[in-house]
């Protein structure tokens, strides 16, 4: 499958370099280009991307504001954010609002070439140590609230679920969660299903978010 990327980014030049980087590739194609979030929508609509490259801060609508409105429509792209920060609040938002993930402006072009296809097959470009130090930068004032509502969300799914929600948070692939869970691969693929339609979330990074907040990756218990 060819990889439809679409680029936004109020940047000209940064919209260059990622199309010399990525549209030179056999796999990947460039769908198209936006310099706001507010292109973003009928942009999605004309061009069908299966990968949306979107810068955090631009004028008009920001990339917070786009990624929230792609994310709740059907069928939608996934979302790599691009940011100048780690340790952005925005990020943060980004990723609970569904991004699959974040990258530097100044991560190197392998990585983002890597990324663009992980998220591609449906796979987080975000790393539970990331997920980790994201949260404990820009959101620990609010961790009690976050707590209490992540552990009432996760206390409506089946035991088995739950294991799964808290090995999804560890970063196991579905290969790492059937071993250590003892059970098949399609069964752990049925049960991360089941939590996305329970928890109405839309990927594995909501569900690993879920999980740092209700502390079930701390030794808080699960």
């Amino acid at each position: 499958m060819t990889i439809r990327v679409l680029l936004v980014d109020d940047d000209p030049l940064v919209r260059a370099g990622l199309r010399l980087m990525l549209g030179g590739l056999d796999d990947i194609e460039i769908a198209g280009e936006a310099g706001d979030g507010s292109e973003v929508l009928p942009l999605t609509d004309r061009t069908a991307p299966h990968v949306v490259l979107m810068d955090l801060r631009m004028p008009t609508v920001d990339g917070l504001t786009a990624t929230e409105k792609l994310r709740v429509r059907p069928g939608a792209p996934e979302v790599i954010v691009l940011t100048t920060f780690d340790a952005d609040e925005h990020v943060l938002r980004a990723l609970r609002a569904g991004a699959a993930g974040f990258l530097l402006k100044d991560t190197p072009p392998a990585e983002i070439v890597t990324a663009v296809r992980r998220v591609a097959a449906g796979e987080p470009v975000l790393s539970p140590a990331v997920t980790r130090r994201l949260i404990r930068h820009v959101a620990a004032s609010s961790r009690d609230t976050r707590q209490v509502r992540a552990r009432t969300a996760l206390g409506t799914l089946a035991e088995r679920e739950r294991e799964v929600a808290v090995a999804v948070g560890r970063g196991g692939s579905n290969a790492d969660i059937a071993g250590s869970l003892h059970m098949s691969v399609p069964t752990v693929k049925t049960h991360v299903s089941r939590i996305l339609a329970k928890l109405d979330l839309n990927n594995r990074v909501q569900i690993a978010l879920l999980a740092h907040d209700a502390g079930f990756l701390e030794g808080e218990g699960a």
